[in-house]
This record gives structure tokens, C-alpha cells and sequence, in this order.
């Protein structure tokens, strides 16, 4: 509520010296009383607009993802040259990936925006709202900062060969490289985070990144039982997906000046929608774009992951335990795991615990305060359309 009384003080401010007339704090209950007014009428709810043609959640940002892209790729600039070359390596064209948490966080600021009544219309506010929309985009491009970091970081650990379709960046610097550029890209998405002076949002972000290294040395040292444990694989998975994603979600609603609500079901869906992703991703794992099993990359039970498909397969198939127990450097006990999670309705029950997540996270946007604003809406509709996407992706 403080940016709120922060923007009320400053339209009042220069409505009050450009009109000559009224008191300055008056004009700004009056336009809070307006706004207010706005959000308590009864407009459609977003699950109205579900049948209206859609259009691609990628596309409405898509010109911001470009401004956000050229951003970004300044931002990582570096001194020496090396490192400059390591920390733009995922942020050059064609390397880029989906941006899909910028485009998230993008459509989020969208349909979380104000009502603003006829009495405010004019220059003042829309040069604050321009404001507040570079301030959600450096949330993305934050967040995006400390993505790209924790996959770097990554590859290391998992000594993996490939990202993003190409040659992974520790296989041609070297790891020392490849964590160095890591640590730098967050210690940049620190000084952008520190620049946007909120307290709150820093904290946030902060969190969200003591998450990421919670998740990775809870996936690195579990024993015997909690690799066993579906309530431990969901903790691993909200901090390692989930909680980057869901913690910048409320960030924005934060900047907006939203209320607590509005910014818990921000970052309702966030989390549902990042749980969602990293269940389709366990999935994937094992169907690749085949969807005949086994036909994937198998990276997570060759790396000795057990993830949610193993998880129910164990539970219709105890003695699958022991050869879980055993380990995977045997490729025989590769093929009987997957013989086993052939024969259960693992994959299945998997997918059905996604849809569960998918659905609460479109509940938290029909949720949302109701608006008759059309960007608005056709925002809400294109995050509902984005847990389609994550629910039925191939790849």
C-alpha cells in the first residue's frame, strides 16, 4: 500500500500544480476512492474470456522480450573478455531459449494492472505506469539472470554436454569458467535488484535463490529413505522450479502496489505452474517426444534421480526398492526400473498430479480482482493458455 500512497501523493502533486485548484491530498483519495470503486464493481472474471480466440502468450510480449533481450545483453558485459564471452554465452541469438519465465512474469505485470478512472487520464499516469512497467521488467530480467546462473551451475554438477539444444557452456570453458560466469550473472542480478529499492522484493529474490541451492544439495545427499519420499521430491522440486518462478511472481505484484491477496495468488500460480513444469520435465524423461517409454533421455535415473514416474511405480511395485537400493551404474538395473515403471501407472499418475497443479494455478487467476479492462484480460486468458502449454508440451 506505500507505492500506492507514494503514486497517490505524486499525481496529486502534479494535478494539483498543473490545474491550480484543490487540495493535493483530497485529489489523491479522490483517485484512490475511484480505483477502489473500480475494483469493487463486478466485472467479468477471466474464465469469461476462455471462448474468445486466443492468441499466442509468446507474441504479446514479444516485443518486450526483444527490449528485454538487448537488456540483458548488456547487463552481462564484463570486463574481461573471457568471462564476457561465458556470461553471454545463453544470452547471444539463437541461444536464448523460450524466455519463458521473462514472458510469465510479463503477462503477469499485464493482468495484475490497475483500473484507472476518467479523472486520471492524461500524461501523469501514464508516465508512472511506464514507470512501474520497467521496474516489473527488470523483475524478469532479474529473474532470467539468476535462471541462466543456476543452469550453468548446474551442467557443472551434472556434467552435462548440452543445454538448450546446443553445446553446453562447461564442456567448452571448462567448469571453473562456467561457475565463475554463474556467480558473476548473480552478483549482476544483485546490483539490478538492489537498484529497484524495495525491501521486500529483495527479499523475495533472495530467498528464491537460497532456494536453488537448497534444491541441488537436497537432490546431491538424500538417503536411502528420503529418496523414497514423494513429500521430499515436492520440497526439492518447489525449491529447484518452483519458487524462482512463484517468488517473482509476487515480486511484480508487489511493485503494483497489490495487496497481500493479490500478491499470495501471484504467487499461487507461480508455484502450481513451476510444480506443473517440473512434473511434465520428470515425465519427459522418460517418453522423450516418442511417447513410447524409455525412449527419452533417462539423464535423471542415470544420475541416480528418483523422480515422481519411479516414485508411483514403487508404491504398485515394493520390490522396485531394492533396485533403487542398488543404484543405476548397472544398466541392468536401468532396464528393470523401466520395466517396472512400464507396468505401473507411474507416467499416468504423474501427468494427473500436473493437471492437479495446472488447475490450481488457473483457479488463482480467475481468483484475481475482477476487471473489464481488455489487456487485462486477454493477459489472464494467455497465462491460463501458458498452463496448457506446460501440461501437453513434447520437449
Amino acid at each position: 500500500m506505500s507505492w500506492r500512497w507514494a503514486l497517490a501523493r505524486r499525481v496529486a502533486t502534479l494535478v494539483g500544480s498543473s490545474t491550480g485548484g484543490g487540495s493535493g491530498a483530497a485529489q489523491a483519495q479522490r483517485l484512490f476512492s475511484s480505483s477502489g470503486a473500480l475494483l469493487g464493481r463486478h466485472f467479468p472474471p477471466a474464465s469469461q474470456i476462455r471462448n474468445e480466440e486466443r492468441q499466442d502468450p509468446f507474441e504479446l510480449v514479444a516485443d518486450e522480450l526483444s527490449i528485454l533481450a538487448n537488456r540483458l545483453r548488456s547487463m552481462v558485459a564484463a570486463e574481461v573478455p573471457k568471462l564476457a564471452s561465458a556470461a553471454e554465452y545463453f544470452f547471444k541469438m539463437g541461444a536464448e531459449g523460450k524466455r519463458f519465465r521473462p514472458t510469465v512474469l510479463l503477462l503477469m505485470a499485464s493482468a495484475l494492472k490497475f483500473p484507472v478512472s476518467e479523472s486520471t487520464e492524461g500524461g501523469v499516469f501514464s508516465m508512472l505506469a511506464s514507470t512501474l512497467r520497467t521496474r516489473q521488467q527488470n523483475i524478469a530480467e532479474i529473474t532470467e539472470m539468476i535462471h541462466v546462473a543456476s543452469l550453468l551451475h548446474d551442467d557443472v554438477l551434472d556434467d552435462a554436454d548440452t543445454r538448450r539444444g546446443v553445446t553446453s557452456l562447461n564442456c567448452i570453458m571448462g567448469n571453473k569458467l562456467s561457475v565463475l560466469a554463474g556467480d558473476f550473472l548473480l552478483s549482476r542480478a544483485c546490483v539490478a535488484l538492489a537498484a529497484l529499492g524495495n525491501t521486500e522484493v529483495v527479499s523475495l529474490m533472495a530467498t528464491a535463490v537460497e532456494h536453488l541451492v537448497t534444491g541441488e544439495t537436497m537432490q546431491i545427499s538424500t538417503s536411502r529413505e528420503q529418496r523414497r519420499s514423494m513429500e521430499y521430491y515436492l520440497q526439492k522440486t518447489y525449491y529447484k522450479t518452483a519458487s524462482l518462478i512463484s517468488n517473482s511472481c509476487k515480486a511484480v505484484a508487489i511493485l503494483a502496489g497489490h495487496t497481500a491477496d493479490v500478491s499470495l495468488l501471484a504467487y499461487e500460480y507461480g508455484r502450481n505452474l513451476g510444480l506443473a513444469f517440473q512434473l511434465i520435465d520428470d515425465v519427459l524423461d522418460f517418453t522423450g517426444t516418442s511417447a513410447s517409454l524409455g525412449k527419452g533421455s533417462l539423464s535423471d535415473i542415470r544420475h541416480g534421480i528418483i523422480t515422481a514416474p519411479m516414485l508411483y511405480a514403487m508404491e504398485e511395485f515394493p520390490q522396485l526398492h531394492d533396485v533403487i537400493d542398488q543404484g543405476f551404474d548397472n544398466p541392468a538395473n536401468v532396464e528393470l526400473a523401466l520395466d517396472y515403471l512400464q507396468k505401473s501407472r507411474g507416467i499416468e499418475r504423474t501427468k494427473e498430479l500436473a493437471q492437479e497443479h495446472v488447475n490450481l494455478a488457473i483457479k488463482a487467476i480467475e481468483a484475481l480482482p475482477d476487471s473489464d479492462d481488455e489487456d487485462v484480460l486477454i493477459s489472464r486468458r494467455a497465462l491460463i493458455d501458458i498452463t496448457q502449454r506446460v501440461i501437453t508440451r513434447t520437449k
